[in-house]
Formats: C-alpha cells, structure tokens, sequence
C-alpha cells in the first residue's frame, strides 16, 4: 500500500455526513482541531451516546490500497454484514444489533502473559495513535468491500500486555450474552465465537484492532466495541466484539474450525489458487459495483503479498489453508 498526500476527509466520507461533521465541530467550537484531535474515550462514548461522530483522527496521508479503487459506501459496510451472534441473514445484524450494549467495555488478558490484565477502552487510546487505514476486504463467500477503518495496530496491546516466551498464539474471543445477541440462541456455532493467529500474524503493522469506520465510533453491526481487522485473511477472522484475549502455546481452534474443519482452515488467506469446496475463490464480487457488475479477479493475499507472503515462506498453502 502507498500514501496517497492528496486525499482530504471530505473525499473520503459522503458528503452529507462530512457536512453534518463539519458543522458540528464548528458549533461546538473545535474547528481548529478537526483533522488532528483525537478524543479520549470518555469523550468518545458520551458524544456517540449524543449520535455525533467523535472518533475519526483525519490522517493528513492515509493508507490506501490502491489509487483507482473506490470506497464502499457506508450505507453497504453498515448494512451487510457476517455477525452471525445477531442473525445468519446479511441485513439481521443492522437491525437486531441496536439492542447491544458497548459501554463500558473491558478486554481480559490472560494465558502467556507476565501478568494477567483487564484494559478498557479509555486505556487503548493511550496505547498507539489512531490511524485511518483504507483496507481492502473480502469474504470467503465471495463478495468483497474497501472500507476506511480507525485503529491501532494489535502490536501495541500485544507488548502492553507482555507475553511470555511460551506464547505462540493469540486466541480471540467475542461477547457471550444470548440476551442482548439473539443469534446465540440458535445453535449455529458453539458459542462464544473464538478465532486465533499465530504471534507473527499478530505482530504484523497490517493487523488492526478497529474501534471505528468511515470516520465514526464502530457501528454495533460491525463488530462494536471493538474488532479484529486483518485485510489479507478472509473476513470470518475479523471476530467482532472482542472481550478476551488468550495468549497460548498451541493453536487454538477457532469457531468456524470447529463447525466445519474442511471448509475452514485456521490461516484462512486470501487465496485464488485453493477454492471453498462448493465455490469457487477465483474470482469475487464487489459489493456497491452492481447485481450486473463483472466478477473481479480475486488477489493472492488479497492483494497484500508484497508485505505478508514472507509469513509462509516454504508452507503448503493448500495444506494450510
């Protein structure tokens, strides 16, 4: 990916919501910080409350990934979505995750770690800068998006929380709360979802914690509070509404595993040349480009190989897929 010095906010965001952003800061005085403030947590959680937008840190040369590819518009990214804990339809989750609780939320640390934590969301925002990473994306069905992500890079919690040299691997696991996800009342998975990357996927500067899109504090349907963004794996590895991390020795295995091993690999890249036993991952459909839109020809590693495919040098990626 390449820094593109020319792109400003309003380019990126539709603008009636960069209006309405605009207009904000002016009348609430903070016009002079727009493009370089970055708001505490608390102020975060009381102006979403307030329905404003108070997360995006417009970086002055954000990363892209490619000059001549689009944004996704942000009524699709909000509508569309795999978050099976709210409905295995793609448009359950905009409507079925309101009732969702973010505030407050905490993230365990446990396993291979010098000493167990708990960090919440006020305590990540001191812990690396906010960046705004245009991100290409794709779903292991076969559609695919290109979405402005706010984050930090997972790096910055992993040495926060000072893994021992025993850790290997990073489990994830999401929010088990039937009551407020209506989804884990049927059983699709075994609940809570869980996913995992080995430590040198971790590591990585690609991979994101995401806390926000397009500017805004992460939508509910999109994996609020926080999620897992990892833009050269297919999507089933972004897991959403993040509450632990385990730091292990051995692989962990992860939901989609579980339920089906030989349809779901742990590694879980993006790759043309190794297809889903009942379709193909050759080509892909661009989700905003139109139903009559031609299919565009799916990128090994998602079009991120230059920095990734070092990470498996001399492995059978047909074998671990």
């Amino acid at each position: 990916m390449s820094r593109d010095p020319k792109i400003v906010p309003s380019e990126i965001t539709p603008q009636h919501c960069y209006q309405q952003r605009r207009d904000f800061l002016r009348l609430a005085g903070l016009g002079a910080l727009a493009g370089t403030a970055l708001l505490t947590g608390l102020q975060a959680q009381a102006q979403a409350a307030a329905g404003r937008t108070p997360i995006r840190q417009y970086a002055k040369s954000p990363y892209r990934v490619a000059p001549d590819e689009k944004l996704t518009p942000y009524e699709d990214v909000t509508t569309y979505n795999n978050f099976y804990e709210f409905g295995t339809d793609k448009h359950d989750p905009a409507k079925e995750a309101q009732h969702l609780k973010t505030t407050p939320w905490t993230i365990s640390v446990e396993g291979e770690v010098m000493k167990p934590k708990t960090i919440g969301i006020d305590e990540m925002f001191k812990l690396a800068p906010l960046e705004e990473r245009i991100y290409r994306m794709r779903c292991v069905e076969g559609w695919s998006m290109v979405i402005p992500w706010v984050g930090f890079e997972l790096s910055a919690l992993i040495r926060w929380a000072q893994p021992t040299g025993k850790a290997k691997y990073v489990e994830f696991i999401s929010l088990d709360d039937p009551l407020m996800m209506p989804g884990q009342r049927l059983p699709v998975l075994d609940w809570p979802y869980r996913e995992g990357l080995r430590m040198d996927e971790a590591m990585h500067p690609l991979t994101l914690i995401a806390l926000g899109l397009y500017g805004e504090i992460l939508p509910k349907q999109n994996g609020a509070a926080l999620r897992l963004v990892v833009p050269w794996k297919y999507g089933f590895k972004g897991i959403k509404s993040i509450v632990k991390l385990r730091f292990t020795e051995q692989m962990p295995f992860s939901s989609w595993m579980q339920a089906n091993a030989r349809e779901y690999g742990f590694y879980a890249n993006v790759n043309p040349q190794v297809d889903h036993p009942r379709w193909t991952q050759s080509s892909e459909r661009r989700i905003g480009d139109g139903l009559f839109a031609r299919r565009r020809k799916t990128l090994m590693f998602n079009g991120y190989a230059e920095k990734v495919a070092h990470l498996y040098q001399g492995m059978d990626l047909t074998k671990h897929f």
